[in-house]
């Protein structure tokens, strides 16, 4: 998802600007027929993730989010090792790439699927960077892409689950939230009209590319032997980091959505996100699942009451320490010209360590469900233990 973001500083509690081969059998005629090997599940079982930074584990660093700049910010940082900040503590080496693979990504902390979990999703990624090499596909800071890596995954290992999250960036999501971030700080005008527009127009190309993307994952595994009812894929929509209007704490007047909230947006332009830009893209992705034949998981609500600036939430401070129960479960947007920069930029308005947790948790309920689409949704005021499926 989002590369970039919009110049804000967060100081240290003060407001701030927004700164596989084919076996050749001869056949009775002694003619030459081409046929798939069966594939020799020989190795491990695994599950595999591919995609963009909703699954990849972007912000998987930070469990909740604060105002202070300094230290652990009161205990949300997990890259904070008492005296300095190692984010490949959380990310790994991916951490240098910028794929930012974090340690609690959703394969990562789903339970009961398989004896292993590979991640080769990458932030940024577009669906472009799914497809075979030789089928159009690019590669992404410095890695084949994402559909040849899975060749080399899935003939060394048994794939039981191929979860795909991908599309958003094709549709422009960083692009969106910018603009309506800066007509918020700047312009004193709303996005919502021009970026509908814009997610319109880029709809029909983002959608045939995640069919693609799904076509090119199904053609590795039928060429590395794999029967079609010998694994399953599933397919994601994206949660929404940001509330409804009426569920923000904060004013659309002043400064407080800027310099301590981190959710720079009009009320409109809330409302639009919110209730018709995430659940039009959730339905678009439920039909090219559907035309597809995988399973769908609906995550629209994911961060229903979790959202950045959610009514039902709050900044950890030193004196209400970071809890599943009581932060919120997306990054703010933070990034900044100046020095008080918390992270990096692209970590902003993505899933955190608590919403990675809830993910995983939805990815088994629905691996335990072997047939038919869902979506997930938290339980007010549990954990990702409360996580539940419910009819998509």
């Amino acid at each position: 998802m989002p590369e970039s973001w919009i110049s804000t500083t967060r100081a240290r509690r003060v407001s701030r600007p927004l700164a596989a081969l084919l076996a050749l059998p001869l056949t009775a005629t002694g003619l030459l027929t081409l046929a798939a090997p069966a594939h020799a599940a020989t190795g491990p079982t695994a599950s595999v993730t591919l995609g963009d930074s909703y699954i990849s584990g972007e912000a998987g660093r930070w469990q909740g989010n604060s105002d202070d700049t300094s230290d652990s910010r009161d205990g949300t940082d997990r890259a904070w090792n008492g005296s300095g900040y190692d984010p490949s503590t959380v990310y790994g080496s991916t951490y240098a790439s910028g794929c930012d693979r974090s340690d609690v990504a959703e394969v990562n902390s789903a339970t009961q699927i398989a004896q292993t979990s590979i991640n080769l999703a990458c932030s940024g990624a577009t669906t472009a960077n799914v497809f075979r090499a030789a089928d159009g596909g690019q590669s992404l800071k410095g890695e084949a892409p994402q559909a040849d890596q899975l060749a080399i995954v899935a003939a060394q290992n048994d794939v039981k689950l191929i979860t795909l999250s991908i599309g958003g960036n094709d549709l422009g999501f960083s692009d969106v939230i910018t603009a309506c971030a800066k007509d918020y700080v700047l312009w004193g005008s709303t996005c919502n009209a021009d970026e509908q527009s814009a997610i319109e127009a880029e709809m029909p190309a983002a959608m045939a590319g995640v069919g693609k993307a799904i076509d090119e994952i199904r053609a590795v595994m039928t060429d590395d032997g794999y029967a079609a009812d010998s694994y399953r894929i599933v397919l994601q929509s994206y949660p929404s980091p940001i509330p409804r209007s009426s569920e923000n704490r904060y004013s659309e007047s002043g400064w407080d959505r800027v310099s301590t909230g981190g959710c720079p947006f009009w009320n409109a332009d809330s409302d639009w996100a919110r209730d018709t830009m995430v659940p039009e893209v959730s339905d678009q992705l439920a039909a090219v699942a559907a035309a597809k034949g995988v399973q769908f998981l609906d995550l629209r609500d994911l961060l229903q009451g979790r959202e950045v600036c959610s009514t039902a939430t709050q900044l950890a401070t030193p004196d209400s320490p970071p809890s599943a129960t009581t932060s919120e479960w997306a990054r703010f947007v933070d990034s900044g010209a100046l020095s008080a920069t918390q992270g990096t930029t692209q970590e902003s308005m993505h899933p955190n360590y608590y919403a990675q947790l809830a993910l995983g948790r939805c990815l088994s309920l629905l691996w335990a469900q072997p047939t038919g689409n869902a979506a997930c949704r938290n339980t007010p005021g549990q954990d990702a233990s409360g996580m539940y499926l419910a009819s998509s």
